[in-house]
């Protein structure tokens, strides 16, 4: 992995997928419904985000494989992957809130290695890899560092909706949201974000796709924080093609414990 070459990619990507969606943004016209027995949203700007950075990544590393929220999965000969996900949190994006972003990440045969959440709207990017993590905002990049947090009940925890939760997955939740301090829902791929930046303690989260969590386990890692299963496995490896769709993230490692039990009891 040539890291620079990488980063400046990964900024590339997240440019040409802004430029595609911001057009659209609290001006849409028309959702698709990709889901019959339910409500899986998708936009223009979804998949013209992709598809602009789809071009730019056929472009410039036409080895890489691509794994992607809205089209095909390309195949690789040089063991990496990007897995994009152009708009995470469509549901927000529709409703004109800027909880969605730009999900990123380049994975190997070990799993997701870099990663970035970008927020075109706010101007936030979050990423994290090998050289840590940091926040660029306004023209300036400032390191992030997940917080200490010494106990469950001192904990924020925040997930997306109650909705995503099966009964007895919810029920799970409800026992590690008893022991939080505070609860706090549609949150989208900023509750990632902030876990990374010190402002949340944990997240719980399941049914996930891979372009859902892929860019937050580098980014969660490198900030200090753990990443697992609901069972306390490690994900990264597991991405992008055998992931469970379950997510412990929090800021404090010694909290992943606690949770864990919780979510076990």
């Amino acid at each position: 992995m040539n890291k620079n070459r990488d980063l400046v990619l990964l900024e590339r990507l997240a440019d040409v997928a802004s430029a595609a969606i911001l057009p659209h943004f609290r001006r849409l016209q028309g959702v698709e419904n990709k889901d019959e027995g339910g409500f899986d949203p998708v936009t223009v700007a979804d998949k013209a985000a992709e598809q602009a950075m789809r071009e730019l990544l056929a472009s410039d590393c036409p080895e890489d494989g691509i794994f992607g929220e809205e089209y095909e999965a390309v195949a690789g000969r040089s063991g990496r992957t990007w897995v994009l996900d152009p708009i995470d949190g469509t549901r927000g994006f529709m409703a004109g809130l800027p909880t969605w972003g730009v999900l990123i990440a380049l994975a190997d045969a070990q799993g997701p290695q870099l990663g970035m959440m970008c927020q075109p709207y706010v101007g936030e990017r979050f990423v994290g890899g090998p050289d840590g993590a940091w926040l660029s905002h306004g023209g300036e990049r400032r390191a992030i560092r997940a917080r200490a947090c010494g106990s469950l009940g001192e904990a924020i925890l925040a997930a997306t909706g109650p909705q995503h939760f099966a009964p007895a997955a919810y029920a799970a939740f409800q026992r590690v949201a008893d022991q939080a301090r505070m609860v706090r829902w549609g949150t989208d791929c900023y509750a990632y974000a902030m876990v990374a930046a010190g402002q949340v303690d944990v997240v719980v989260e399941c049914g996930l796709k891979p372009v859902d969590i892929a860019p937050f386990v580098p980014l969660v890692e490198a900030a200090g924080g753990a990443i697992t299963d609901w069972s306390g496995r490690p994900i990264g490896p597991t991405l992008p093609h055998d992931y469970n769709g379950e997510v412990v993230a929090v800021g404090d490692p010694s909290l992943l414990g606690p949770v864990l039990d919780a979510l076990a009891a």
